[in-house]
C-alpha cells in the first residue's frame, strides 16, 4: 500500500494504541506505585519499584477472590447458556420458517433497543415475588435472555441463507430436525457461534446496572459492582484506585487475548462467506 491510503492506516493505528494502550498503560503504572510517589512525581512519572501493598490490600479488603469467583460464574453461565437458547432460536425463525417470523424478528429487535433502566422496575419486583433477588442465578437469568435477544436477531439473518441442499441431503439420510441442528448447522456455523461467545461473555462482564441492582450483598457481587461501591463508601488513595481497576480489567483482557484467535477466524470466515 502507497501513497495516502497508508499514511491514513499508519495515522489509524497509532491513534487506536493512544486511545487503548495508553489508559491502560497509565493504570498499570500507577497501580505497582506507592502513594509517596504518587504524591511526589504525579500520575506519569515511572516507579522506582515494584509497590504491591495497594493490589493486597485492595484484594483484601474487597474480598476480591469472592467477586471475581462471581463475576467468572455468571459471566460464563450467560454466554453459554444465550448461545444455546440464540442457536435453538434462530433454527426455528431462520431455517424453519415459523408463522410470523418477521414479527417475531421485529420483536427481539425491540428487545434489544429497550433500555435497561425501563427493565429495571419490573424484573426488581418479579425477582422479589419468586425468591430469586440478591443470587447469581436472577443474573444469569435476565442477562440470557438480553443476550440471547440480539444473538438470535444476529443468527436467524445467517441461518436464513444456509444452504437448503445440506439439509434435504440430511433428511434423505433420516437425519431429524434436532440432529440436523446439532451434527450440521452447529458445526458449520461455529465460528460464528464462537464470536458470540467471546461477546457474550465480555459483556457480562462489563455489565454494572443490572448487577447493582439485583446483587447486594457482599457475598453475591460481581467485579464492577465491587469496585463502584468500595470507592463510593470508603476512602481510597489514588494508587489503590489504580490497582482495583487494574484486578478489575486484567481478567477481560486475559479473555479477550486467549481467544483473540478465535475471534478474529470466526470474524474473517463470516466476511469471506
Amino acid at each position: 500500500m502507497r501513497g495516502p491510503g497508508r499514511w491514513a492506516v499508519l495515522f489509524a493505528l497509532v491513534v487506536l494504541a493512544v486511545v487503548m494502550v495508553f489508559p491502560f498503560a497509565i493504570v498499570a503504572i500507577n497501580a505497582v506505585k506507592s502513594p509517596a510517589e504518587y504524591s511526589s512525581d504525579g500520575p506519569l512519572s515511572l516507579p522506582d519499584g515494584l509497590y504491591l501493598q495497594g493490589l493486597v490490600d485492595f484484594w483484601n479488603r474487597v474480598e476480591f477472590g469472592t467477586k471475581l469467583w462471581n463475576s467468572l460464574l455468571i459471566s460464563a453461565s450467560v454466554a453459554v447458556l444465550a448461545v444455546v437458547l440464540s442457536v435453538l432460536n434462530a433454527y426455528a425463525l431462520g431455517i424453519g420458517r415459523v408463522k410470523g417470523r418477521l414479527s417475531i424478528l421485529v420483536l427481539f429487535l425491540v428487545a434489544n433497543t429497550l433500555p435497561q433502566e425501563a427493565l429495571a422496575y419490573p424484573l426488581y419486583y418479579l425477582a422479589k415475588a419468586v425468591g430469586l433477588y440478591d443470587t447469581q442465578l436472577s443474573v444469569i437469568i435476565v442477562m440470557t435472555v438480553i443476550q440471547a435477544a440480539f444473538g438470535t436477531y444476529l443468527l436467524s439473518a445467517v441461518l436464513g441463507q444456509f444452504p437448503k441442499e445440506i439439509l434435504e441431503a440430511a433428511a434423505i439420510d433420516g437425519a431429524g430436525r434436532l440432529r440436523s441442528l446439532w451434527q450440521i448447522v452447529v458445526p458449520i456455523s461455529r465460528p460464528t457461534l464462537n464470536v458470540l461467545l467471546i461477546f457474550f461473555f465480555i459483556w457480562t462482564w462489563n455489565e454494572f446496572f443490572l448487577p447493582l441492582i439485583f446483587l447486594i450483598s457482599n457475598d453475591t457481587q460481581t467485579v464492577p459492582v465491587a469496585l463502584a461501591v468500595l470507592q463510593g463508601e470508603k476512602y481510597m488513595d489514588a494508587t489503590m484506585s489504580s490497582a482495583s481497576a487494574l484486578l478489575g480489567l486484567l481478567p477481560a483482557v486475559a479473555f479477550f487475548l486467549i481467544f483473540q484467535r478465535t475471534l478474529t477466524r470466526g470474524v474473517t470466515v463470516g466476511a469471506i462467506k
